[in-house]
């Protein structure tokens, strides 16, 4: 049920109805897009301080310009939640009911209004560079707009993109939203050249995009309504490339997502009142085990640096950070930058662990690939949400076993408890050998032993028993722990089930031990099936009379698919993994 049926935002079907308001109505509608976003992400969860920064930029864009027509791309776009109100999406917002309606991002499929699926940093200039040299060969006129800011310009491909926009001789704006913020802290030399150009009201010669040969205008406080309409105003229909600075508040109108930044650029669920999180409390995490491991290992007299992109939150390292400030770096949104750098480190004797996002680190491959494997350097990979994802197809985040685990040099190991992962990772710290990345698992914390504390040669855990094997890796272990005892429940006789460590290397010998009794293996993977590790099994089983059932995420993109659903698409319960294992010693 619509719980505003009041607001002004109710009238808007799209950019068309904003272009009647007086501005007084339109300051009405910026703050019921505020109250909404703050309801909707107490609710859900979702982007709080990014989507109340923009409200006013968001409204004069929509009208001054013509929508869909001129075109605007949102970077990053989890600063969109405004643009989808006022593009006919808004009872996802006013309606509860609603609430799961539209994603968290740009998508194409919901409206003309949005032309990629972003979710990642740094992409919209670039891909407005490409609609407006389109737009040019085919002579047309529209507008072309890239929205960036909120730490997206401290990656490689924002500053690739600007240095090509200047050779654009057409109509292209780059609103630079600059709120001092990225997820945490901006990070970088280019930060203090934007600290310079709000202090002297974009005045200073000091300035990175003039330099680049690109027109430049500013406006000082990016959430007055007036000041923004007259600044895009100003731009619209313009004939060469030009950056427009605007000054705004990250989390404004909502005061703990002023005071507590970092924490309300993505919230879960909480209490409007307060701000204080609804969900469970003092959960524990294997990145607070992983954090306490690291710093046994600095304490005892290792030369330990922690890299981080900018996403510290993720790992609980800001308080690692205020313990032990030279052993910490946030390099901001770089990725790329914390691969390259992480191997000059362990080149030189710093035993460097890069804590990445699955999803994230797919921006640094080449780095991964030509500097930190070619180069044979032992930078350490701490790996989170690396597990098949019900969120936005944005974020997926099983695609890091197939490419990561196919370039030669890297290790890629799977714990699959938090015994395991410590020994892994201390392992992994103190050896000087090889590349080595660690999978946390995307499951609950489970304890157990680790079943060795030398990595440096593979050796499967098993548990012994007959005719089937499932080699369970990672955290899917308590998936194959779980078909274990169904199985032997409905079938009557124990299948093995094996701790496989390591999602690269095989132990051919116990591989190979399982054809004397076993006729049918199953592998558990919490990621991709194609180019995965179960693949590898079945390519070592190939020239066997062994049958090999791989399970995993299929090669695709699921876009908010509730995990109960893909369970039953990719077969990940005990039921009917069970069922199929069956069918198969039937066959």
């Amino acid at each position: 049920m619509n719980q505003h049926p009041d607001y002004l935002l109710n009238k808007i079907t799209g950019p068309a109805d904003v272009k009647q308001l007086t501005l007084e109505e339109m300051e009405q509608l910026a703050t019921e897009i505020r109250q909404l976003v703050v309801e909707k992400d107490a609710a859900i969860g979702g982007h709080v301080g990014p989507n109340l920064g923009v409200a006013e930029a968001t409204i004069a864009y929509h009208y001054v310009f013509n929508s869909p027509v001129d075109k605007i791309v949102w970077d990053i776009s989890h600063q969109a939640y405004g643009h989808k109100m006022l593009t006919g999406r808004a009872q996802a917002f006013l309606d509860p009911d609603q609430y799961q309606t539209v994603t968290g991002y740009t998508n194409p499929q919901e409206s003309p209004h949005d032309y990629y699926a972003i979710g990642h940093t740094g992409t919209s200039v670039a891909l407005a560079i490409g609609m407006a040299k389109a737009r040019d060969m085919q002579g047309r006129k529209e507008n072309i707009l890239a929205f960036i800011g909120d730490g997206s310009m401290s990656g490689g491909l924002a500053f690739e993109a600007f240095n090509n926009a200047a050779k654009l001789h057409s109509n292209l704006i780059i609103v630079v939203n600059d709120n001092q913020m990225s997820i945490d802290e901006n990070q970088g030399g280019l930060y203090i050249s934007l600290a310079e150009l709000r202090a002297t009201n974009g005045q200073t010669p000091n300035n990175p995009f003039t330099a680049m040969g690109l027109d430049y205008k500013y406006v000082a406080d990016g959430n007055d309504l007036a000041a923004m309409i007259a600044a895009f105003e100003e731009v619209k229909d313009v004939d060469h490339p030009v950056v427009l600075h605007i000054n705004t508040l990250k989390g404004k109108g909502y005061q703990p997502a002023i005071d507590h930044q970092m924490a309300f650029h993505w919230h879960g669920p909480f209490d409007v009142a307060t701000g204080t999180s609804t969900g469970a409390a003092n959960v524990e995490k294997y990145a607070d085990l992983a954090r306490q491991t690291v710093a046994e290992q600095i304490d005892a007299g290792l030369p330990v640096l922690a890299l981080n992109a900018a996403i510290p939150g993720a790992f609980g390292l800001k308080d690692f950070q205020a313990k032990y400030p030279g052993n910490y770096d946030d390099v901001g949104i770089a990725e790329q930058f914390s691969i390259t750098y992480a191997t000059g480190l362990a080149q030189n004797g710093v035993r460097p662990i890069v804590f990445e996002n699955s999803t994230f680190l797919q921006r640094a491959y080449d780095q991964l690939v030509h500097d930190m494997a070619l180069n044979n350097q032992p930078v350490v990979l701490y790996i989170s949400n690396g597990t098949i994802t019900s969120g936005s197809k944005t974020h997926q985040g099983g695609f890091d076993i197939p490419y990561l685990s196919n370039i030669p040099n890297v290790e890629y190991l799977a714990p699959t408890n938090a015994e395991e992962l410590q020994a892994m990772l201390k392992w992994a710290l103190q050896q000087t050998d090889r590349p080595v990345a660690i999978r946390q698992p995307g499951q609950a914390v489970v304890h157990g032993v680790a079943t060795q504390t030398d990595y440096s040669k593979i050796k499967y855990a098993v548990d012994a028993g007959e005719k089937v094997a499932i080699l369970a890796l990672g955290g899917f272990y308590e998936l194959g722990r779980a078909v274990q005892t169904l199985l032997t429940d409905q079938l009557g006789f124990k299948p093995t089930l094996i701790n496989p460590l390591s999602a690269t290397t095989l132990d051919e010998a116990t591989l190979t031990a399982l054809r004397t009794n076993h006729t049918v293996v199953v592998t558990l993977e919490d990621g991709e099936v194609n180019g995965g590790w179960g693949q590898k099994v079945a390519s070592f089983y190939g020239p066997t009379s062994m049958r090999v059932k791989n399970y995993g995420a299929a090669r695709e993109f699921n876009d908010s698919v509730p995990m109960v659903e893909l369970k039953q698409r990719y077969h990940l319960t005990p039921e009917l993994i069970v069922n199929d294992i069956a069918t198969l010693l039937k066959d």
